[in-house]
């Protein structure tokens, strides 16, 4: 299967509209109908309902798009990483949210530097659920995530569990409490990602979240590493026992054999596990079994 076709048909499934898909690939709309014609007889099935007044993707082009996408994703990342192998300055590029790394940014970094393996780092500051398009796309190879994230054509390792406190304004009656529960926030266990995801999904910076939170105009609930990391006047941090840990994990593409991108996953767990064993408790032990199987067999592979 070519290329071209899957490009037409993303554009058409995207659009649902033959005339506005055909606009947006530069190309008239007989040849765009007859190439998606041809595309159905190859694959024997039909991929679009079409009726004078709609088109609508059927059960079988519903599942060609998602694949579809990873697989036109994939070419243009194999494309760009082949460029970058290729550049003069060869280098490693680290997705991470800002502020959300759990503290072991920087003595990842440290002691990635001091691996035979290393390349030089360029750390990319991202949005929330970034980082998973980046690495699918090329312009990442390794990525500090928080789960749960789209783990389509990835690898993971988990790194670290940390408890969740509430973030209160200092004039908040849950303030004078020691702890606080997600039911005295009007939430259940089942919504809190929800909640997030509206937080997050309101484009607010930790430094605005903050700020909002001091004012008394909302609360929010955070991973008990920003709670030591930005101690803020007016705002007070609670525990919040009954809240699902916050869980942090380095990602990296499936089809990666960057001997490098093995050593700065290798250099996180590492990282991780020597701060869990100064932990004072608040983080929690996970498992790690991919980087050590990576570093038996020289690539990524699969825990």
């Amino acid at each position: 299967m070519e290329s071209r076709p899957l490009r037409y048909f993303v554009a058409v499934a995207e659009e649902l509209n033959f005339a506005r898909a055909a606009e947006r690939l530069g190309i008239s709309a007989p040849p765009l109908s007859r190439a998606i014609r041809r595309l159905e007889s190859d694959l024997g099935v039909t991929l679009f309902e079409r009726t004078t007044h709609s088109v609508a993707l059927t059960r079988a082009g519903e599942v060609l798009l998602g694949e579809a996408r990873f697989a036109l994703d994939a070419l243009e990342a194999a494309g760009r990483r082949a460029r970058r192998a290729a550049g003069p300055d060869r280098k490693l590029v680290l997705a991470v949210k800002a502020d959300g790394d759990a503290g072991l940014l920087e003595p990842l970094l440290e002691r990635f530097a001091a691996d035979p393996a290393a390349l030089p780092v360029t750390v990319r500051l991202c949005g929330w659920q970034e980082q998973p398009p980046l690495l699918r796309r090329g312009e990442a190879d390794a990525a500090l995530v928080h789960e749960p994230f789209d783990r389509t054509g990835l690898d993971s390792e988990p790194l670290i569990a940390e408890p969740r406190v509430a973030a209160l304004s200092a004039a908040h009656p849950l303030a004078a409490r020691d702890h606080v529960l997600l039911a005295d926030l009007g939430l259940r266990p089942g919504d809190l990602h929800r909640f997030l995801e509206q937080m997050r999904h309101g484009g607010r910076d930790l430094a605005q979240l903050l700020t909002r939170v001091a004012l008394g105009e909302l609360v929010t609930v955070l991973p008990t590493s920003v709670a030591g990391r930005y101690p803020r006047p007016g705002v007070v941090y609670r525990p919040v026992p009954d809240a699902p840990s916050s869980l942090l994990a380095v990602a990296w593409p499936q089809q990666s054999r960057s001997t490098a991108t093995a050593a700065l996953v290798r250099a996180a767990t590492a990282v991780a596990a020597s701060a869990r064993e100064e932990d004072d408790g608040s983080g929690q032990p996970v498992a790690s079994t991919s980087a050590r199987s990576w570093s038996r067999s020289g690539g990524p592979g699969r825990a």
